[in-house]
């Protein structure tokens, strides 16, 4: 397992390396996120051995057992999934990184459950860029306010945004919507947002050429979920 995950990894590597300088970005300016959810902690503990740090999550009761058996790594986790009101303080206290905030309701209960002993919680507010009914996120138009709203919370920290479009299988039509999202936050200087988190395995490039400062990647990594 490690050998093939070793190789997966390597080339995905590649990939972003190739799609960072395709874009005229910068070495490194694109972090890999592995999203190890349905996959067992071994296979994690392979990519960690082959240098990943980064991984995410979408289920609370299945990262919490992965995370104790890993407890022994610097594992940086991020939890990527729909948020159920009740799972809040399980995510405020285990995780580093949230992108799937959607409401100001969840935005608040992560920040009154995070522990003042640890670091700020990073937040991605997730944005239903293709206005799909069957995704979470909010609508582009609700983006300002919500920011406006999140930012000032404590013990958390707005980092950026999240989304999940459409799929295409045209690079062009790839681009669009993550370009139609970049834009928007650039109108939004006064946030400071510094996180993209857009791209999967099969519109990483795109993502990239389109402003991606964190890629998820799971079937590429660790093969077809369960």
């Amino acid at each position: 397992m490690m050998t093939l995950i070793h190789n997966r990894l390597n080339q995905i590597r590649s990939q972003i390396q190739y799609a960072e300088m395709a874009a005229h970005r910068g070495p490194g300016s694109v972090l890999l996120l592995a999203v190890s959810k349905t996959k067992p902690a071994e296979a994690i503990a392979a990519a960690y051995q082959a240098g990943q740090r980064h991984f995410g999550e979408n289920y609370v009761q299945e990262a919490l057992p992965k995370q104790q058996a890993l407890g022994a790594f610097d594992i940086s986790w991020h939890f990527i999934g729909p948020i159920q009101s009740n799972k809040t303080r399980a995510i405020a206290t285990h995780f580093a990184w949230v992108h799937s905030v959607d409401s100001l309701k969840i935005a608040q209960r992560l920040s009154g459950q995070r522990p003042d002993t640890m670091p700020p919680l990073n937040i991605c507010l997730q944005v239903n860029i293709s206005d799909e009914a069957s995704k979470s996120g909010i609508s582009l138009d609700e983006l300002p306010e919500l920011c406006a709203q999140v930012a000032g919370l404590p013990r958390i920290k707005l980092r950026g945004v999240m989304t999940v479009p459409a799929p295409e299988e045209v690079f062009e039509k790839q681009c669009l919507p993550y370009r139609k999202l970049y834009q928007a936050v650039a109108q939004l200087g006064q946030f400071k947002l510094d996180t993209f988190s857009f791209g999967m395995t099969g519109d990483l490039a795109a993502a990239i050429a389109e402003g991606s400062t964190m890629v998820r990647i799971g079937t590429a990594l660790f093969g077809v979920r369960q």
